[in-house]
């Protein structure tokens, strides 16, 4: 369908100059701060509290999927919560002390209450003796057991003799929990933006994703937008799974997706392709990071990281790459307590968030057009739409623009294909197509 220039509707461009990068930052910061403490897991009152906690930014939807609920080849666990943990020495002291990390505890362990000598005691010990002062993040959600975590130097200055165990939790039939909120658009395809929510306290890996996927649904929140937005906030794993399951028939609305995860350390911006490795996602992304003047680095698709696994998976093959910065593994600090809130930074936090933006722009923008004087160059003079003076060596980066529009205007190609062949960035292509069209010498056309 042709659209005339004049109903096309307000785009995302016009939010990224209405953003304060410092001030947003720090916001971003702050929301961290008060996120940081809780007690998260694939499931339990940490999640809820979580998304409480979104719900004060966006109007979140909290869908809860009962325990035993089979989800593809998956089965929703029981619910996993916990009050308390320690153990003690001989002389009553708390040596190791949930209360003052809730990584102390490996996630999802069973409820214990016992003494036993050190010997019997080390096989539940996890410690990283290459960072002897690090507390290790661990796991066993689908393995009934039990474990701490501490750091190595804790370790050595046990002393032989009993201590008493102790895990305050409970694994019972409940809920797994998770928050989606669906911005409308003109057209009922949609941009997914899926993030993590099950870690503890850390930082990078969990928080930032969760933050930047917020701030950028407030932004989105209330404008007329080309696509519809589906923001997901999921336990990692079993989320995905069980929305891609209780979402079957919708599925292939998904036009376009990005994982958010890791997008608060100071390193550079990194993209993991789809799965496809060509789909309209990677190359907007690629775009946005080719013209940012800034270091980033492109990646293919592998299955094995975050929820892009499951939205990728062959039965659904989405169009959903990773937009982070340093990638999950490739940093020191990932999974240990060191990924606390001195690692993260406010401007890396509000540049992830505006490359968000930048990726949505063109998302938004792109479309193919038909040039309207398609027989030889129209007369941009007589338009004011030339330089005045000719001979020039460089007839100026929108000049350019505006040249190659017209001739790639045939109803074939799109305003990402026009920046991707002459290396002018996407906004400057937007822009251009923006004045032409008001010269009457464009029609935009919606991308099919």
């Amino acid at each position: 369908m042709v659209q005339s220039e004049s109903v096309v509707p307000p785009r995302v461009r016009d939010l990224k100059e209405l953003v304060n990068a410092a001030r947003v930052g720090e916001e971003m910061f702050g929301f961290i701060s008060d996120l940081y403490p809780l007690c998260r897991s694939i499931t339990g009152e940490g999640v809820r509290q979580t998304l409480r906690h979104v719900s004060r930014h966006i109007p979140l939807e909290v869908r809860e999927v009962p325990s035993g609920t089979p989800v593809l080849d998956w089965t929703v666990p029981n619910e996993w919560n916990i009050q308390d943990a320690y153990i003690k020495n001989s002389r009553g002291e708390r040596v190791v002390d949930f209360q003052r990390s809730n990584l102390h505890v490996v996630s999802y362990s069973v409820p214990v209450h016992t003494r036993m000598s050190l010997a019997q005691l080390r096989p539940h010990l996890f410690t990283l003796p290459d960072r002897p002062d690090w507390i290790p993040y661990r796991t066993s959600y689908y393995q009934e057991t039990w474990g701490f975590c501490l750091s190595h130097a804790q370790l050595l200055s046990l002393e032989e003799g009993e201590y008493e165990v102790r895990i305050d939790s409970s694994l019972e039939p409940g809920h797994l929990t998770y928050g989606e909120i669906l911005l409308p658009g003109q057209r009922t395809e949609e941009v997914l933006i899926s993030t993590h929510i099950c870690h503890p306290s850390l930082a990078n890996d969990n928080l930032s994703g969760l933050t930047v996927s917020t701030f950028l649904a407030k932004a989105l929140l209330g404008r007329e937008l080309t696509y519809s937005y589906r923001f997901l906030f999921v336990p990692g794993t079993i989320g995905s799974i069980a929305w891609l399951a209780l979402n079957e028939d919708r599925v292939h609305l998904i036009r376009h997706g990005l994982v958010a995860a890791g997008l608060g350390d100071p390193g550079p911006l990194t993209y993991k392709r789809s799965r496809e490795g060509n789909a309209e996602i990677d190359r907007a992304v690629g775009t946005v990071l080719k013209h940012s003047g800034h270091p980033h680095q492109i990646i293919d698709f592998s299955p094995y990281g975050y929820d892009e696994r499951q939205y990728c998976s062959p039965g659904f093959n989405l169009p959903v790459g990773v937009l982070s910065r340093t990638p999950y593994g490739h940093y020191p600090e990932y999974h240990t307590s060191a990924d606390n809130l001195d690692f993260i930074r406010p401007s890396a936090l509000a540049d992830s968030l505006l490359t968000y933006l930048s990726v949505a722009e063109v998302l938004e923008d792109n479309r193919t057009c038909l040039n309207t004087n398609p027989r030889g160059e129209p007369q941009l003079g007589r338009r004011g739409l030339y330089r005045p003076i000719g001979g020039a060596a460089d007839p100026g980066t929108l000049q350019m623009a505006m040249l190659w529009v017209l001739n790639l205007s045939d109803g074939k190609h799109t305003l990402l294909d026009v920046s991707e062949r002459s290396g002018v960035p996407f906004q400057t292509v937007s822009e251009a197509a923006r004045i032409l069209a008001r010269h009457n010498l464009l029609l935009k056309q919606d991308v099919s």
